[in-house]
């Protein structure tokens, strides 16, 4: 009997938002009150087939916390987390062994159920390609060598062909972007340099939140940007020539302010009309809100 990681590991592209754990998606993109037993992973499960998860950007997940989320989204046999990498790693340049393997244990659980479809190498604007970098980068992809890769690179140096034949040379895929436009920043790109493909739209408003180095504290100027359906169909052409060639897709939205991650990922599922989806019904025509059952005790956030 096939398990669900076979289940999952067909060619497939999955749309859905940076994050869920965001109090001010209550009663915008969250049911309030909430039904006994909410729980926000499988509110997003039901819509989505891919979650970023942003906490392992700022910390240490727990393994038994990420059993957790991928029991929450078992219902839905085509989910896959991405993770992004502790900015320790990518921005502080701290690889200290004990680290690496706390930071690796802690999303096994998710890498073994098949739920782990790669992990985000996050740089800051100011990581240029340079020698020094360039070495930096795979020392970090040496470091997490169990994991699927894939680098965020939001400086444009990294567009060169020189470039791109070390993300080819050492497998990591590289994550197309759509950010605020600045002299150095990487341009919407449409690239493919190992079988996992990666878009991530993160607005294109300049906010603190994407400053040149310390991107920790996410300010609403810079997400909260709101994608046109002209827009979208712009990366949509951008994603169909490099899908047919990948293993497998993800387009993240990063602009999570007012909810607008959950309905521009929404939109961009129904622009893509022609992708496969799982069995069920599909996700852009499900319901954003279901009508919620009187809760007998105030809710709490689920982690």
């Amino acid at each position: 009997m096939p398990s669900v990681k076979d289940s999952i590991s067909s060619p497939i592209l999955r749309v859905g938002p940076a994050g869920w754990n965001y109090p001010h998606w209550d009663s915008l993109v969250y049911p309030r009150p909430q039904p006994r037993g909410f729980h926000p992973l499988e509110f997003l499960a039901d819509r989505f087939d891919t979650i970023e998860i942003s906490d392992s950007f700022h910390g240490f997940v727990r393994p038994e916390l990420a059993r957790l989320w991928a029991s929450k989204v078992g219902h839905n046999p085509q989910f896959q987390f991405t993770a992004r990498l502790n900015r320790m790693f990518t921005h502080e340049r701290l690889m200290q062994p004990e680290d690496v393997q706390r930071w690796s244990e802690g999303l096994a659980p998710l890498q073994e159920a098949g739920r782990l479809g790669c992990v985000l190498m996050q740089f800051p604007t100011a990581f240029r390609f340079t020698a020094e970098n360039k070495d930096f980068l795979i020392r970090v992809r040496r470091a997490f060598h169990r994991f699927p890769l894939v680098a965020e690179l939001r400086h444009k140096s990294w567009t060169v062909p020189e470039a791109s034949g070390t993300l080819i040379d050492y497998h990591i895929g590289f994550c197309n972007l759509d950010q605020p436009q600045q002299v150095t920043a990487t341009p919407p790109t449409s690239l493919l340099t190992w079988r996992v493909g990666y878009v991530k739209l993160h607005g294109r408003v300049t906010g603190h939140w994407h400053d040149e180095f310390d991107d920790r504290t996410m300010k609403s100027s810079g997400n909260n940007y709101s994608y046109s359906l002209d827009e979208l169909a712009e990366w949509k052409a951008r994603i169909e020539k490099i899908l047919p060639f990948s293993q497998s897709m993800f387009v993240i939205f990063n602009n999570d302010m007012g909810g607008k991650s959950v309905v521009n990922a929404l939109q961009m599922q129904s622009v893509m009309r022609h992708l496969p989806h799982r069995a069920s019904e599909p996700a852009a025509a499900a319901p954003l809100f279901e009508q919620p059952r009187p809760a007998a005790n105030g809710s709490r956030r689920a982690a």
